[in-house]
């Protein structure tokens, strides 16, 4: 790539046409602006422009994988409108969009926005990959019936996910008497936080858990607040950078990530390091994909 490269503000990357056009593109980004549900600190609708925002100062070559992934193609849409009626009617909108994207046999990528859009996302995944199992890296379990009302609330997302199909959480750190119960009655499978940094079987009893075709549903405040605070409802205890990127290209050399999202980005004035570290987090995940080096 060189100076005289036309950089579009808009791109993730700010890539220049010849790398982001959809045809070309291993890659599409589909930016969701949604916040209806948010119980403590709001400000999620501005996640996905942040992290397109700090995703222009990140390294196009990675060091690890000695390799540029964006030539894989990035394709960046337009932002899914909010709808601001009923969260219903967003995981509906969501789902529409990301089946007519699946279509097309691109890997789509959900930028968020808070965790309820995973929801949508999956509904259309699951249509399409008929043995799809989620990979949830999260601080709480989100395994309310409903919550303030709602069903479809960020805090209810995965029991909406367990009833389309089976996921692992791993990261998990918060969650109420209710749902300790409901999820040991089920036999789901929840990884700690310290498990993940106490127990030395912990990728292997992950990886058995999951099916061949993962969909990945990441939302940020997995990470300790210590690098990452600017999210919604933050937790101490939680993962770091570097145990985090070995665990994820783990999965990506053993399992066939199919799609993603990146959620509950809450910007934090002043302070563009959170939204950096997700930008930079979602390209090493794309580079992963691009460069799956454990099968062959």
């Amino acid at each position: 790539m060189t100076d005289k490269d036309i950089f579009i503000p808009h791109n993730f990357l700010g890539l220049p046409a010849n790398y982001c056009s959809f045809r070309k593109s291993k890659f599409v980004i589909l930016p969701i602006p949604y916040e209806g549900t948010s119980s403590y600190k709001t400000g999620t609708r501005y996640g996905p422009q942040a992290i397109i925002n700090a995703s222009k100062q990140v390294e196009f070559y990675d060091q690890d994988l000695k390799a540029e992934p964006y030539k894989k193609g990035i394709c960046t849409l337009d932002e899914l409108e909010p709808a601001v009626s009923r969260p219903e009617q967003m995981i509906q909108a969501i789902h529409r969009a990301a089946k007519g994207l699946l279509n097309k046999g691109k890997i789509l990528i959900g930028l968020g926005g808070e965790h309820t859009i995973t929801i949508g996302l999956v509904k259309a995944f699951k249509e399409r990959y008929k043995d799809i199992s989620v990979l949830q890296l999260d601080a709480h379990a989100d395994l309310r019936d409903s919550y303030q009302g709602s069903k479809y609330s960020h805090a209810c997302v995965m029991k909406r996910i367990n009833e389309l199909c089976n996921y692992v959480g791993v990261g998990i750190r918060s969650l109420s008497r209710e749902e300790a119960s409901f999820a040991r009655k089920q036999g789901m499978e929840i990884f700690s936080a310290k498990e993940m940094k106490d127990d030395p079987s912990f990728v292997e009893r992950v990886l058995s858990c999951l099916s061949e075709n993962v969909y990945l549903t990441f939302d940020l405040d997995y990470f300790d607040p210590s690098i990452m605070p600017a999210v919604g409802t933050p937790e101490p205890g939680g993962p770091l950078w570097y145990e985090t990127l070995d665990f994820l290209k783990k999965v990506t050399e053993n399992r066939n990530i199919v799609g993603l999202d990146l959620v509950e980005l809450s910007p934090l004035p002043g302070i563009v390091a959170p939204d950096f570290i997700a930008a930079r987090l979602l390209y090493k995940i794309m580079g992963y994909i691009s460069f799956r080096t454990g099968r062959g």
